[in-house]
C-alpha cells in the first residue's frame, strides 16, 4: 500500500493534504447511494467530464446498482493554477440524449462556467432531466446559478490536486486531495 506524506512537491510547488483518501471513498459511496435511490427505474446516461472526473466517474459508477450508460466529453478552462473563465470544447458529443436522464459527473465546480455550458447544451439536445454530480465544489468562486444535485465536498477557493485533479499534468494519481500551500 502506498502511503503519501501530508506535504508533497510538484513542479516546484508545495501541496498539503486537504481530504484523505478514506474520506473520499466514504463520500463517493454516499453519493452513489443517493443516486441509486433518486434514479432507480430511469434510463440514465452518465456524462463524465475529462480529464479530471475519470477517477470519480469510475469509482461512482462501480457503486451504481442499476443499468446505465456512460459517455465522456472533454472541455477545458484552466491554465496553470487559474481558471481562464472561457470553456473550450475539445472532444464533442457522441450520444443521443433526447428524452433521457443525464447525470453530469464533474471533478470540481469552480466558477461554474463548464457546468453551465454543458447543462445548456444538454437542454438544447432535449435531455428529459439533467442532474449534476461533483465531488468538489467551491461555493465562494461559483459565478452561476446552476443547481448541483450531488456534492461530495464543499472546499475553499484553493487550487487542489489529486484524485483526478492535476497541476500541469501531474498529481492525478494521488489518492487524497491536496491544496496548494506555496
Amino acid at each position: 500500500m502506498i502511503k503519501w506524506m501530508s506535504d508533497i512537491l510538484i513542479h516546484g510547488k508545495v501541496f498539503r493534504e486537504l481530504i484523505p483518501a478514506d474520506d473520499i471513498g466514504c463520500r463517493v459511496a454516499e453519493l452513489a447511494d443517493q443516486i441509486n435511490e433518486d434514479l432507480a427505474g430511469k434510463e440514465v446516461i452518465f456524462l463524465g467530464i475529462l480529464n479530471g472526473a475519470f477517477v470519480f466517474a469510475a469509482d461512482l459508477l462501480r457503486k451504481v446498482n442499476f443499468s446505465a450508460r456512460i459517455s465522456f466529453v472533454k472541455l477545458a478552462s484552466y491554465v496553470d493554477t487559474a481558471s481562464t473563465g472561457k470553456v473550450q470544447e475539445l472532444i464533442g458529443w457522441n450520444d443521443d440524449i433526447s428524452g433521457k436522464t443525464v447525470v453530469i459527473i464533474e471533478d470540481i465546480v469552480d466558477t461554474g462556467k463548464t457546468i453551465e455550458r454543458i447543462v445548456n447544451e444538454l437542454i438544447i439536445r432535449k435531455a428529459m432531466e439533467v442532474r449534476v454530480a461533483t465531488l468538489f465544489y467551491k461555493p465562494s468562486s461559483c459565478m452561476t446559478d446552476i443547481d448541483i444535485d450531488y456534492v461530495g465536498f464543499e472546499i475553499p477557493n484553493d487550487f487542489v490536486i489529486g484524485y483526478g485533479l492535476d497541476y500541469n499534468g501531474m498529481g492525478r494519481n494521488l489518492p487524497s486531495v491536496y491544496s496548494l500551500v506555496s
